[in-house]
């Protein structure tokens, strides 16, 4: 008689719907390929020679682009492990603003790695055992491989060395101009403590047409709009700013008034002009020039504001930029009338320049206008880098390459030291965590080695998206760090010779220290908590049917 209870007898734990998978082939080795999945999306866009991808939205927008931050927003991943290091590399995105690609990368190359050695045998917990041993030591060895140390961070050429690099990974051809700029922009702005430099005081302005090289830095805020007065320059400026709509209060109920005559047709409204009158006459006794409001502007307060000669601006965007007012009344005290008033501006005015690059675009008497409200400030610190280009995506793609560039400058105030880059840090780390795994005793080691291996999947992509022989600069980059211990030679993606190496060091091809490193961190743990999890569990989707679909046919018989 069979001992066996019959698998009918076991309780049932879950509602009918609910899906579980568990085991090494179902649960890890399924997560494993997802990931590897997403890795592949994002590991042809790194470098400087990386493809764009053209993702469509939910909304039907369209980004084109090599920025692995929009592509893995953009594409809305649903798979639970996918998931997770896209977590991961937003979270990189928050904590550097760069190297979002690298994270996604070297975790799909450490879970392929991993895969291989679960078929070969190895239990998940000794391999997460031996990644931990390798992300230490990985760690450890970058901590002591800086080569350069951004020291003077109000220095143009210390600087540039950090940001060019960057920027060249995004806009390849045009990382000196773009450099320059943000360079220029962060200078600006750049506080007497460094460590409280706020990338938010660095704004970028879109305008279709031009060229890249007609891009420029403004000294203070520049809006894509035109005033709504007539009033278009105020020197000496001193601005109210209003989150309220300038315009008469509506009432919450409707009636009919019966007009007789003109006499009370004029009358009607005499008490309403006469309040707004007293409202904007306080506001010019008060010193304001300059009123800026988020919400509407009426056609009876425009009136009033050009008739006191105040210029008016309406920003529905960046009104967290200037002190806010609440109400329409401002206080003449001392103390409440220097916060609701906000600052003095050295001067804001409308710009009409003939054959320029400016806002708006209109044709008059055959030559080509354009407008724009500059706001200028000695003493500001916001400065704007408007940037020009043929298309909306082109002109997207410059401004998230500039966002990565402002980043790193806000890392290497954090963290100044600077690592080669082309490969060559990931190339080092891979040797010297290859020697040791040689030396760590116990099944551990095949784990190293397969962390170590892991990592060439960098200088792997570099070649392969620049149209080279990865196989034999992998094997001349392994030659050429076995006989230097430096660890500076990278891939040369425009030698026209057969090495393909570089020093990255003499070419200014350096990262950061401060970006490597975490995405490091984040990286291996997203890797390990994907190799943690045994059993998927997912619940039955919750909502009923799907609504029936148009049929494309509906018109035919």
């Amino acid at each position: 008689m069979a001992l066996r209870v019959p698998k009918s007898a076991y309780p049932q734990l879950f509602k009918e719907g609910y899906k579980n998978l568990q085991g090494v082939e179902e649960a890890v080795i399924r997560n494993i390929q997802a990931i590897h999945e997403l890795s592949e999306i994002v590991r042809t866009s790194f470098g400087p020679n990386g493809r764009n991808k053209m993702v469509i939205n939910h909304l039907e927008k369209l980004f084109v682009t090599n920025d692995a931050a929009t592509i893995i927003r953009e594409l809305e991943v649903i798979h639970p492990a996918a998931k997770l290091v896209v977590m991961a590399s937003q979270q990189q995105e928050q904590e550097i603003g760069d190297a979002t690609n690298f994270v996604i990368i070297l975790a799909g190359g450490l879970l392929q790695k991993a895969e291989y050695l679960l078929r070969m045998g190895l239990h998940p917990s000794e391999i997460v055992q031996g990644y931990e041993l390798a992300s230490n030591k990985a760690l450890e060895i970058l901590e002591g491989f800086g080569v350069e140390t951004v020291t003077d961070l109000k220095s143009k050429d210390s600087l540039f060395r950090a940001v060019r690099p960057v920027i060249a990974a995004k806009q390849y051809g045009n990382e000196e101009l773009l450099s320059n700029l943000v360079i220029e922009a962060a200078l600006i702005v750049m506080p007497k403590n460094p460590a409280t430099f706020n990338v938010d005081n660095i704004r970028v302005v879109k305008i279709m047409g031009s060229s890249i090289h007609e891009s420029k830095v403004v000294k203070g805020m520049v809006f894509g709009r035109e005033p709504e007065g007539v009033v278009t320059k105020a020197l000496k400026a001193k601005i109210g700013v209003f989150t309220c709509s300038l315009d008469t209060a509506q009432t919450e109920t409707k009636g009919t008034v019966l007009i007789h005559n003109a006499q009370e047709m004029m009358n009607f409204t005499k008490g309403e002009e006469q309040h707004m009158e007293k409202i904007f006459k306080e506001l010019a006794d008060a010193g304001i020039n300059v009123v800026v409001t988020g919400s509407g502007i009426g056609d009876l307060a425009l009136h009033y504001l050009n008739r006191f000669n105040i210029m008016a601006i309406k920003d529905l965007r960046h009104l967290r930029k200037w002190a806010i007012v609440i109400s329409l009344k401002p206080s003449k005290s001392a103390e409440t009338g220097s916060r609701s008033l906000g600052k003095d501006s050295k001067a804001i005015h409308e710009t009409f320049r003939k054959n320029s690059h400016w806002y708006h675009l209109y044709v008059t008497e055959h030559f080509l206008l354009h407008r724009n409200v500059t706001i200028e400030n000695e003493n500001s610190k916001t400065s704007t880098i408007v940037i020009r280009g043929a298309t909306q995506n082109l002109l997207d793609d410059i401004e998230r390459a500039i966002d990565d560039g402002v980043n790193i400058v806000k890392a290497v105030t954090r963290d100044g030291r600077l690592v080669p880059g082309a490969g060559a840090t990931e190339m080092e780390l891979t040797k010297r965590l290859l020697s040791f795994g040689e030396v760590t005793p116990g099944i551990n080691q095949h784990s190293i080695k397969s962390f170590a291996e892991a990592l060439e999947v960098f200088p792997r992509t570099l070649a392969e998206n620049a149209g080279l022989d990865a196989t034999h600069i992998l094997s001349k980059l392994y030659a050429a760090h076995h006989q230097d211990d430096s660890g500076v030679i990278g891939v040369d993606i425009e030698s026209e010779t057969e090495d393909c190496i570089l020093d990255s060091v003499k070419a200014g091809i350096l990262d950061s220290l401060a970006a490597k490193s975490w995405a490091l961190k984040f990286a291996t743990d997203a890797a390990l908590t994907v190799l943690r999890v045994d059993q998927i569990i997912m619940s039955k989707p919750a909502g009923g049917p799907k609504p029936p679909q148009q049929n494309s046919n509906w018109d035919e018989d």
